[in-house]
């Protein structure tokens, strides 16, 4: 398969004239968010920054910002960015991407939770009920948009989303939550941090349920539709090795059922089994900050007929060291083994291994001026062991002998113009490899003998979609107000775009042996223009506020004999022009009341039938009203949806309508 390389990418980043250690990746983030008297990332350059000072397009959203979101779940808290889409499909179901391509099943947003995937590459996309994870031990989720596959790793299109969990070495989180709430929702969760030696752990475990949103107006058969429900547990425990290094394990498990949405918009009810494990070993060396990490996923997902049992391993090992005063470098050397079932028609194995080398070069040009270059190169191997169904065209686990080799790159310079105002530029090449569904895990086959009927099956030769990005930022610091205000421009392209099947229109033509056949191919191009206003601050006596808006005007091309429509890729008609947020808080003594407004502007969204229907344009209101008693006993009410007993979000007549929810809680945290 094709390698196409990105101009301006450099190789010389591994060139070091003389060499100092370097922080260590395992900081305490609660001292560095006290020293710059806000949240800090080292996820970008490996150095504690401001998300202001980063190379790229960061939101940093804070613990305190969770506990006052009222949300009961990370989708929600999210959707309230500049910038970001969400398809609420369900109850406990919703898709998410930034500045358009919002889809089902959608597969641009890479997610970490303490750098290890939650993204599932089998299927291409995050299932967020997945999670095992309660709110309370979330230290903090950046937000990060735009491709950044060099920096953050394989599948970082749209943008990725890295959540961090408090580090039981700095961090004694205790907390017990309880909630309950119309449409038949309850939770409880218990976050537990204890000190077993020399190992500091933490362990939580929780459950919640609730009722599936009604179908009155829509089409959708209760048969597609089952109550969302969820129990997880998990655990996280650091020791000392020696006085500069660290050894953390980290383990979990969840086990959950709802609706979903499928990606040719079906909804289906849908049960996931997760489970992982984690190491990784951190130290302080005279040659740098090493860091070495692996973990292995498990997932078994059964959506019926559909059940794909996945595992995959990563390993990776990479060193940040600090040339001078001014250079930090980080080279990485990731590997991925990735495999999973062809279903619904079992007997095969379809599989890929990935190695990937990175490099990231930072330097301090002055004091005013920072330049960021990273590159990453994914050489993938394709392969696949089993036997083959009668009636399908490739026959040879040969065919599945591919290779892809591709570049990603990030450029990024942050200017200081004045003491208020930062300028940001940033450049990026992104590749969006295929999944395994795409390449060959999916085969279902009609029960008529060949050729009567359609089968729909991968396509090992499928190609990876890349994705060219460039953004220009300016923040100002309105000092005497309390305020920020920032202003975004931003261009994407998006070449070779990968879609999907398409009911009506036959791909691989039937022989006197074979099914007719539906597949995978890579059909076109998509540019994006847009951009972002945005701005927040405080004011009088506890108050708060936040406001943003963003436009995005996208344009598909097909190649000749396609259809964007039909093959599930008319982005532009999918994609609302408009997405605005207004947040207004207020905090005093023992209260703390927080409201919160999101407009998005009309939409087309698909129907079963693979043609679009109209969504309204839409304002949702959410809120929160909390009292902290002195014992460590908070009380809330919070809701969403309040505006509408059920509001079209997704789709018209063909979806369910997202219902208004009340709920009360009370957390005692000690």
């Amino acid at each position: 398969m094709k390698t196409t390389l990105f101009a301006g990418a450099s190789v010389g980043l591994i060139l070091l004239a003389s060499t100092t250690t370097a922080s260590a990746q395992s900081i305490d983030y609660g001292a560095m968010e006290q020293l710059f008297n806000e949240p800090v990332t080292t996820s970008a350059t490996g150095s504690p920054l401001r998300s202001t000072q980063a190379p790229v397009d960061m939101t940093i959203i804070s613990a305190a910002d969770i506990k006052r979101s009222g949300a009961t779940d990370i989708p929600t808290i999210l959707s309230r960015a500049a910038g970001v889409d969400i398809l609420p499909f369900a109850a406990g179901a919703a898709e998410l991407s930034v500045r358009g391509y919002n889809q089902a099943r959608s597969p641009r947003m890479l997610v970490l939770i303490n750098g290890r995937q939650v993204y599932l590459d089998h299927f291409g996309y995050t299932d967020w009920a997945t999670l095992p994870i309660a709110l309370e031990e979330i230290r903090q989720i950046e937000l990060v948009r735009g491709p950044n596959s060099a920096l953050f790793g394989f599948n970082a299109v749209s943008g990725v989303i890295n959540i961090i969990t408090y580090n039981p070495k700095y961090d004694d989180t205790n907390s017990a939550t309880v909630q309950a709430g119309t449409l038949g929702y309850a939770s409880a969760n218990l976050v537990k941090t204890m000190a077993l030696g020399p190992v500091k752990a933490r362990v939580s475990i929780g459950a919640n349920q609730q009722d599936e949103w009604s179908n009155a107006g829509s089409s959708v058969p209760l048969s597609l539709l089952s109550d969302p429900w969820k129990i997880y547990a998990a655990f996280d425990a650091v020791t000392e090795l020696s006085p500069k290094t660290d050894l953390r394990l980290e383990g979990n498990w969840s086990n959950s059922g709802q609706s979903e949405m499928l990606s040719g918009y079906t909804y289906v009810g849908h049960k996931v089994k997760t489970d992982s494990i984690k190491a990784t070993l951190i130290s302080d060396t005279p040659y740098g900050a090493m860091e070495a990490q692996i973990y292995l996923n498990q997932l078994d997902s059964t959506a019926l007929p559909l059940r794909y049992e996945n595992n995959i391993w990563v390993a990776k090992v990479q060193n940040l060291v600090k040339i001078g005063s001014d250079h930090t470098l980080r080279v990485a050397l990731e590997y991925r083994d990735n495999e999973v079932n062809t279903t619904p028609v079992r007997g095969g194995m379809v599989r890929y291994t990935v190695l990937a080398p990175s490099a990231m070069w930072n330097w301090t040009a002055t004091d005013k001026i920072t330049l960021t270059a990273a590159a990453r190169l994914d050489s993938l191997k394709l392969s696949r062991t089993g036997v083959f169904p009668a009636g399908v065209r490739r026959t040879s686990n040969s065919d599945w002998d591919q290779s892809i080799k591709e570049v990603s790159v990030n450029l990024g310079a942050v200017v200081q113009l004045s003491e208020e105002g930062t300028l940001r530029l940033l450049a990026a090449r992104g590749v969006q490899a295929p999944t395994l569904v795409e390449l060959g895990s999916r085969q279902v086959l009609p029960t008529t003998a060949p050729p009567v009927g359609i089968a729909t099956l991968g396509n090992p030769e499928l190609q990876p979609a890349i994705i060219t990005s460039y953004e220009a930022a300016y923040e100002h610091a309105l000092t005497k107000l309390d305020a920020r205000v920032a202003v975004k421009l931003m261009v994407q392209t998006t070449e070779d775009v990968k879609s999907g099947v398409s009911r009506l229109q036959i791909d691989v033509p039937a022989t006197a042996t074979t099914y007719a056949a539906l597949t995978y191919f890579n059909i076109g191009k998509s540019e994006m223009k847009g951009f972002e206003v945005s701005g927040s601050g405080k004011f009088g006596d506890g108050f708060r506020w936040s406001a943003d808006t963003t436009y995005v005007n996208i344009t598909d091309t097909t190649l000749p004999g396609y259809s964007a429509v039909r093959r599930l890729i008319a982005f532009g008609d999918t994609s609302p022009r408009w997405r605005s947020n207004l947040g207004l808080g207020w905090a005093k003594d023992n209260w703390t009341v927080d409201g919160y407004v999101k407009r998005v502007s009309k939409f087309n969204s698909y129907t079963s039938t693979q043609t679009l229907e109209p969504v309204k344009g839409y304002t949702t209101v959410a809120g929160r009203v909390a009292y902290d008693l002195k014992s460590g006993i908070t009380l809330a009410l919070n809701g969403q949806n309040l505006m509408n007993e059920s509001q079209a979000q997704t789709k018209g007549i063909s979806g369910l309508r997202a219902e208004r929810r009340v709920i009360f809680g009370v957390t005692k945290t000690w």
